[in-house]
């Protein structure tokens, strides 16, 4: 049964690194307050239906996590409640990407393919736009590196911090 289990820590990781929006949480606002054209909201909830399978990182040669990255990013930077973060989420959750140790894309698709979501290789293309902008911006401040996990701990979740900088 273990052989079945995606250990899904590292997923989680990438997320926490910047898988928010800062808008308000009150009470629910009208759902025409922001108007969102059907084309754009579609692209949105096709990124948003990922559902960290891994699926993706084990059909890619090269273990690549950047269609379950790019899904993470894109469902939040595509709308307009999620452009205040979309630049600094980026560049955050492709450093944790990286620090996971996940390998690099190199388009070659089959993580679309194994997808059973069919999460678009487009979301690969917002998360490097997303990402380049972002390290433009912020090219001038000091870059914390984001420890990677080397080793398998067991434990309370407690004792593993996710957001461990060097």
């Amino acid at each position: 049964m273990k052989d079945l289990v995606v250990d899904r820590r590292s997923f989680d990781r990438i997320i926490a690194a910047g898988g928010y929006i800062s808008v308000s949480t009150g009470n629910a606002p009208d759902g025409n307050t922001i108007l969102i054209g059907k084309e754009l909201s579609d692209r949105a909830m096709d990124a948003a239906a990922c559902i960290g399978c891994g699926a993706c990182v084990a059909a890619c040669p090269n273990a690549s996590a950047a269609l379950f990255t790019g899904a993470k990013i894109a469902h939040l930077s595509i709308l307009p409640q999620g452009a205040p973060e979309r630049d600094h989420r980026a560049v955050n959750m492709v450093a944790q990407m990286n620090a996971e140790a996940f390998g690099g894309c190199t388009n070659i698709g089959e993580c679309t393919g194994a997808c059973p979501k069919e999460i678009p290789l487009e979301v690969i293309a917002t998360m490097n736009r997303d990402y380049i902008r972002g390290a433009w911006k912020q090219r001038d401040n000091i870059v914390k590196t984001i420890t990677p996990m080397t080793e398998w701990r067991t434990g309370s979740k407690a004792d593993i911090d996710p957001h461990a900088t060097s």
